[in-house]
């Protein structure tokens, strides 16, 4: 039978305790674990942090866009723009603000009626997506901005 040395031994420990202590060194993945929120869940209502989210101008990708959820809702209804059918939760999740539109996702064009009151930002369209309002760069079509459940 053979003898370990004893510096064999301390590598060998050393390993071990190496490999046991490398999970709780570990990050945790994107979106779990505890933030600056101490773990309280974090609602997007697509305002900026410390506003209402009422008057606010929102600034993505150098445009400010300064129409809200409630503005743009009435202006849906007055055209009769409603009864759209809402994206399922899983492609839902895929549409956020700076990413491209995913693609098979089902958009259209906003009705002409609606896009002619709407605020008008050059090198941008606006698009239905599901029930929610997205303005999108036509060059590179990375949504800009998403107003929500417009079209309940």
């Amino acid at each position: 039978m053979r003898r370990r040395t004893l510096p064999s031994r301390l590598m060998i420990g050393l390993l071990a305790a190496s490999l046991a202590a490398a999970p709780t060194l570990a990050d945790p993945p994107e979106g779990k674990g505890r933030g600056k929120g101490k773990g309280k869940p974090q609602v997007d209502n697509g305002s900026p942090p410390g506003s209402t989210g009422a008057s606010a101008a929102i600034s993505a990708g150098g445009v400010s866009v300064s129409i809200t959820v409630g503005q743009a809702r009435r202006i849906a209804l007055d055209v009769g723009a409603t009864g759209y059918k809402p994206l399922p939760p899983g492609i839902r999740k895929n549409l956020a603000r700076g990413k491209p539109l995913p693609p098979g996702i089902a958009k259209r064009y906003a009705p002409p009626p609606m896009v002619s009151r709407l605020p008008v930002y050059p090198g941008h369209e606006w698009r239905v997506v599901g029930t929610d309002l997205v303005l999108v760069a036509i060059a590179t079509a990375v949504v800009v901005d998403i107003l929500l459940n417009v079209f309940d």
